[in-house]
């Protein structure tokens, strides 16, 4: 015995199967103007019905009228399974980009069929009031079930946010998929109905009635829908679709496909894979506001569709002239969406975006940005700087979504536009408190890669960022450390910006297991701004992390291992923790140094320096190309002094081995007295041999002259290059007295230090430091001072390099 209780409210009712006298036949009615394909979610909230169901207590039944029917099960075909099917469980349908549409199946029965039957008015009435209530919980990954909070700045719509740019001009609705809002709504009896009959017609239903029962099934409530899916009726109406597949045209195919969209049918399910293949066929067919309008569909669906791109994409190769500006625009967003894209079409479109630059607005200026930077696409520096242009003319019209798309593609392509910095850096530090964090981790990042050190950008993010560190990803942490360190820069806030982001790395770290390379990007950004959490030191050094980095990243991270190795062994003297092996350190070290002097030994600048500081100081085996510390990634120049401020002939790599063989002590008529053995075995020259050793030390190394020279000479100097490596090889260790000083030459660029400033980024200042604790002094050869100079006479060089050696060593 079931008592039931109805309240009637405005609007559509949804309740028990009704009689057939009483079914209101509204399947067919349209608004004016209104076709299926167009129908979308109307939900009122105020419709409702309130059903107190008194069941006998063996009846456990919880469905809805749309999960039981006398059809054979189809689970293959359960549309809203999120359950992939034979392999189709691939990264692809995995990426950030793509929602993820989790539905639960919440038709359970332990009943027999037969009571189903029998209950179904009842037991549907009882689910349309707990769908209602439940309805926001069916589809928590859904980006079309959620909203954006106002007021919360963290919310953020991966899927609708990009495109905000479609609701700008009234052309986009031609080629884009939008919600209509004037639909009428399908009721649930209504829904039923279609569904018994697909059920009994199911052998003599015609491509076109397959095509109306979608569309009007795509119109039904929100809260039903994820009942409609997990339905075998629904399921076999899939099947029916699949099978006539071939006999639709393509308007048919269009508006199938919309309805997936508005049912949030699973991007993984099996069949779409077969409309794809359809969609495939009729390319060539299509007029171009179809074609984006089915990719649109695709993405809004977040299934990938590679084949249905690769194709479409050969058309627009031999059609590209022909898009209009609202289609280009849409056709950058979809290349973005999809990552993949023929770079050669990309040229072709970047001439199509001078061509309408003038007409574009800011949104679109974005959304250009974003689908190039996405697709990996380069803009040519011509076209950065008009979009530059554009947007620093009404920057602080420029939403906050399309600012950090332009950065993003000013970072990719490194071009400097300094009028749009500036402006971005007025505007910025009022954008950033209401921006999310990962917009805030774009913005530093751009400015780190760009080596523009904005401190009023910098000091805003770091004061906005401790009270919502917890909404970092490990990538968010990663690249705000990374770029704060990059920049060399300490915000006032300091204690209170790293203590919260270092807390924040303790409660990620399950997250930067399956990413490792984001912590090691924290902790070299740490690093640079002399900061060592050795906890996490020792972790990411231990043999697990290494290994682990090495299987699961798709980065190659031995470089950034090393680096941390060699940074720890330099810098933390009390350190026990991990180390990293000496096979690892040496294999690395060798791929470093093949790299750095590839490089070096490519740069004209470069080789001048060093010919140069060859000459000056008396031949190669003066001064030695190599990396001091491989772990820093950059050579430099070693030369080394003596006690009066004289190199010594200390590269034993300079010496041909064919000559070393043909070395000979000369006599130097030099009388052996007690007292000149006792001077030589306390290895000290004293009396007549020092001022003979001074006397032919202040010749300079430049010069030519023949001379004898003394046992106590630690110079070991000679009259020509020939002499010069003989007496190389009488230095023998037990006669070389130890460098006093010991120079690191360093031939800077432009890339090294922050854009405009004098000031050394990150890596390269605490390569300084560390060379500084090693016990080295750094002899800047900076590049606005050495490239004028190659213009100049080879007098002129080398006196600036004997200036810069000789006076640095004082």
């Amino acid at each position: 015995m079931a008592l039931v209780i109805c309240r009637r409210f405005p609007g559509s009712f949804c309740g028990t199967a009704p009689r057939p006298a009483l079914i209101k036949h509204r399947l067919n009615k349209k608004l004016p103007g209104q076709t299926c394909a167009d129908c979308a979610l109307s939900i009122d909230t105020r419709m409702a019905a309130t059903l107190r169901l008194l069941k006998p207590l063996e009846y456990r039944a919880f469905c809805s009228p749309f999960a039981s029917s006398s059809i054979p099960s189809v689970a293959y075909w359960n549309v809203g399974s999120n359950t992939r099917h034979q392999g189709q469980d691939s990264p692809e349908h995995t990426g950030p980009h793509q929602p993820s549409r989790k539905v639960k199946n919440i038709c359970s029965t332990s009943s027999s069929r037969k009571i189903l039957t029998t209950s179904r008015a009842l037991l549907g009435l009882e689910f349309s009031k707990a769908s209602t209530s439940k309805a926001s919980t069916l589809q928590p990954g859904s980006p079309r079930a959620r909203r954006m909070d106002e007021e919360d700045v963290e919310v953020f719509d991966t899927l609708e946010s990009t495109r905000v740019f479609l609701q700008l001009r009234p052309e986009y609705q031609l080629h884009s998929y939008h919600r209509a809002k004037t639909c009428q709504p399908l009721t649930v009896s209504e829904g039923e109905l279609i569904l018994r009959e697909v059920a009994v017609y199911q052998n003599n239903l015609q491509p076109q009635i397959i095509v109306d029962y979608f569309c009007k099934l795509s119109t039904l409530p929100a809260e039903q829908r994820p009942l409609l899916l997990s339905s075998t009726s629904f399921a076999l109406l899939c099947q029916l679709s699949v099978k006539n597949i071939w006999l639709f045209k393509t308007p048919d195919l269009i508006s199938i496909l919309k309805a997936f969209v508005s049912l949030g049918v699973s991007h993984s399910h099996p069949m779409l894979d077969v409309y794809e293949t359809r969609f495939c066929h009729q390319v060539w067919e299509m007029n171009l506001d179809q074609l984006l309008l089915v990719a649109d569909l695709w993405r809004y669906l977040g299934h990938r569709v590679p084949r249905y791109l690769k194709i479409f994409f050969s058309y627009l190769n031999l059609h590209w002239k022909d898009l209009s500006l609202s289609q280009l625009i849409h056709l950058i967003y979809i290349i973005g969406e999809s990552r993949e894209v023929p770079q050669d079409l990309m040229r072709k479109l970047e001439s199509l975006i001078l061509k309408y630059i003038e007409l574009v607005n800011l949104e679109e200026l974005g959304t250009i940005c974003l689908g190039f930077f996405k697709s990996s696409s380069s803009l040519s520096e011509f076209a950065m700087r008009k979009i530059g242009d554009l947007a620093c003319a009404d920057m602080q019209h420029l939403s906050s979504h399309a600012l950090v798309n332009i950065l993003k593609m000013f970072r990719f392509t490194h071009v400097d536009h300094i009028t749009f910095m500036k402006r971005f850096g007025e505007i910025a530090p009022q954008r950033i408190p209401s921006l999310g964090v990962q917009g805030v981790m774009h913005l530093t990042l751009s400015c780190s890669a760009l080596r523009i050190l904005d401190e009023r950008v910098m000091n805003a993010v770091a004061a906005s960022l401790p009270p919502r560190v917890a909404h970092c990803r490990s990538k968010d942490v990663a690249k705000i450390l990374w770029s704060f360190g990059t920049l060399n820069y300490k915000p006032p806030n300091a204690e209170e910006f790293y203590s919260s982001l270092i807390n924040e790395i303790h409660r990620k770290m399950p997250e930067f297991s399956q990413y490792p390379e984001h912590l090691l990007t924290c902790l070299l950004g740490l690093a640079f701004s002399e900061y060592f959490p050795i906890e996490f030191i020792n972790f990411a050094l231990s043999p697990e992390f290494v290994r682990l980095a090495q299987e699961r990243s798709k980065f190659e991270l031995s470089k950034e291992l090393y680096t941390l190795d060699g940074t720890v062994g330099i810098e933390c003297p009390d350190y026990k923790g991990s180390r990293l092996s000496s096979h690892f350190q040496q294999e690395v070290s060798e791929k470093l140094w093949n790299l750095a002097r590839k490089d070096m030994t490519s740069k004209p600048e470069f080789l001048e320096a060093l010919f140069s500081l060859e000459t000056m100081l008396g031949g190669p085996q003066y001064i030695r190309h190599h990396m001091i510390l491989p772990h820093t990634r950059s050579s430099d120049l070693e030369v080394q002094l003596d006690v009066n401020m004289k190199p010594l002939p200390f590269n034993t790599e300079a010496i041909p081995t064919e000559d070393v063989t043909k070395l000979r002590l000369k006599r130097v008529g030099v009388i052996l007295t007690d007292d000149l053995m006792n001077q030589l075995l306390k290895g000290k020259v004293r009396g007549h041999f020092q001022g003979e050793a001074e006397s032919e030390t202040e010749q300079q190394p430049m010069k030519l002259e023949k001379a004898a020279i003394p046992l106590g000479d630690s110079l070991c100097k000679v009259a020509n290059r020939s002499e010069a490596v003989e007496m190389a090889g009488l230095c023998s260790p037990v006669h070389a007295q130890a460098p006093l000083v010991k120079l690191a030459i360093q031939l800077t660029n432009k890339n090294q230090y922050c854009y405009g400033t004098r000031d050394l980024l990150g890596l390269h200042n605490m390569k300084r430091r560390q060379l500084v604790r090693l016990g080295y002094r750094v002899v800047e050869l900076p590049h606005w001072e050495w490239l004028p100079l190659l213009k100049r006479t080879r007098l002129e060089k080398l006196a600036f390099l004997h200036e810069k050696v000789f006076t640095s060593a004082l």
